[in-house]
């Protein structure tokens, strides 16, 4: 899940993107409304969890904003504003959620993960591929019944490939879904996570195959 945080506390959005690094979440994270416009603009997220109190406006004007894009993230505004008549305000607003500051990492956790459910309502949520199975709500992956223990950059990839099944996923595109713009990006460092997905496939004897165009991008199909 590819999140975007709209915070102005560097303390509070370096301990959130440490902690919420460990449950294989990817975080971005701005400072402001206009930079959170300009990053929406930019990359697909599938969460937005905005501050109300931002250095230029409160963080709820961005609801609007972001209910008008193409297929629009969930939003959960995190603030010390924490009264029932903000709460009220702020879902009545357009916000999936409303969490009062301060929380518990593990209940935020539990309601991106709540969010993620009600998302998956609208499709299917096991992707099957020969014997690989992915389920997209808790994020897990199964050859042959087995779950697989993957790292997060090289789970975001087999997730973005098996959604694209069949069909090439441009190498852009497969960086978009792993890293994040303010993500230091090697020049090797898709190809390096590429390779330790394949060689963990391949031990775990899952009959799909990654095929890489070379100057365009990769995709995923079963092996016959």
């Amino acid at each position: 899940m590819k999140i975007l945080l709209v915070e102005d506390d560097p303390e509070m959005t370096d301990a959130l993107r440490t902690a919420l690094s460990r449950h294989d979440f990817v975080l971005a994270a701005v400072a402001g409304l206009a930079m959170a416009r300009e990053a929406i603009a930019i990359e697909r997220y599938d969460v937005v969890l905005i501050d109300r109190q931002l250095p230029d406006g409160d963080g709820s004007t961005l609801l609007a904003e972001i209910r008008q894009t193409v297929n629009p993230p969930r939003s959960i505004i995190i603030s010390a504003m924490g009264s029932t008549k903000d709460r009220i305000a702020g879902l009545n607003g357009g916000a999936d959620d409303y969490l009062p500051k301060p929380f518990e990492v593990d209940e935020l956790v539990a309601r991106l993960n709540a969010v993620a459910r009600r998302t998956s309502e609208t499709k299917a949520d096991v992707i099957k591929t020969g014997n690989v199975r992915y389920h997209q709500v808790t994020r897990d992956l199964y050859v042959d019944g087995i779950r697989q223990e993957l790292a997060r950059r090289e789970l975001l990839i087999i997730e973005s490939l098996l959604k694209n099944l069949g069909r090439t996923v441009l190498r852009s595109s497969l960086e978009e879904s792993v890293y994040t713009f303010d993500d230091e990006i090697q020049s090797n460092s898709l190809e390096a996570n590429m390779s330790r997905l394949r060689r963990k496939l391949a031990d775990a004897g899952a009959d799909i195959v990654i095929r890489n165009i070379r100057g365009v991008g990769y995709f995923l199909h079963e092996q016959k």
